[in-house]
């Protein structure tokens, strides 16, 4: 975690976690891989951009990914979102095909899903780093207790909001969250990834943002412009 600095909202909540000798051995395992001259992205100083983007009193619904793009220039900190002017990646092409058959909405022509995030979208990785060219690589190495700390923090709140699991690793992730499963005042959506290899098996026709905004509403949360 060196070099990041912790969003004001989210550091009670993150303080007891970094403190443990896990998230300790996390930094100064990273440190040592940018020592040895590998690159890891996203960048330093973009790896908490979900939670500075989001402030956990914002946070009205939960996007969980597995890990950041580990193309050079694509990861920008928010899940499946790169910045403007890179290549839409396919996760996120297919996205857009949904978000267009279930809102009506065009096709944006950038990848950047900064929009979402300032509306309390919670854009957050299961891993928050990762190896250039090597998808999953910082897998295991700590990440996990700080990104559930996040999840808990949000399920833990009175506020209803709605929690997006694309895939059996989200799944899996929401089922180490005690809080999550506890709440009947959440809405936990679940279908398969948006990936090539899996978003006709279930993903295609799951409606996510039209449920989303259906439940923020009728919960006086309002609604997200969903639109780019």
């Amino acid at each position: 975690m060196t070099h990041e600095t912790i969003p004001a909202s989210w550091r009670p909540v993150l303080e007891p976690v970094l403190a443990s000798p896990e998230a300790r051995q996390l930094g100064g395992w990273l440190r040592a891989e940018e020592a040895a001259g590998k690159p890891i992205y996203p960048p330093r100083g973009r790896r908490l951009a979900a939670l500075a983007m989001t402030p956990l009193e914002d946070v009205r619904c939960v996007i969980l990914g597995q890990d950041p793009y580990h193309g050079e220039g694509q990861a920008n900190g928010l899940a499946f979102s790169v910045a403007p002017g890179v290549k839409v990646p396919p996760s996120l092409v297919n996205i857009y095909k949904e978000l267009a058959s279930d809102l009506g909405l065009p096709r944006p022509a950038h990848g950047d899903l900064s929009g979402w995030a300032r509306q309390g979208v919670l854009l957050l990785n299961n891993t928050l780093t990762v190896a250039a060219g090597q998808a999953g690589s910082h897998a295991g190495r700590g990440w996990d207790a700080i990104t559930d700390a996040c999840v808990a923090a949000v399920a833990e709140r009175g506020a209803p909001t709605v929690f997006i699991l694309w895939g059996s690793h989200a799944r899996k992730k929401a089922s180490r969250v005690p809080a999550l499963g506890r709440c009947a005042h959440h809405l936990v959506l679940t279908s398969a990834h948006p990936s090539p290899l899996s978003a006709h098996n279930g993903f295609f026709g799951s409606r996510p943002f039209s449920q989303t905004n259906a439940f923020l509403e009728r919960h006086g949360r309002g609604t997200i412009d969903w639109s780019l």
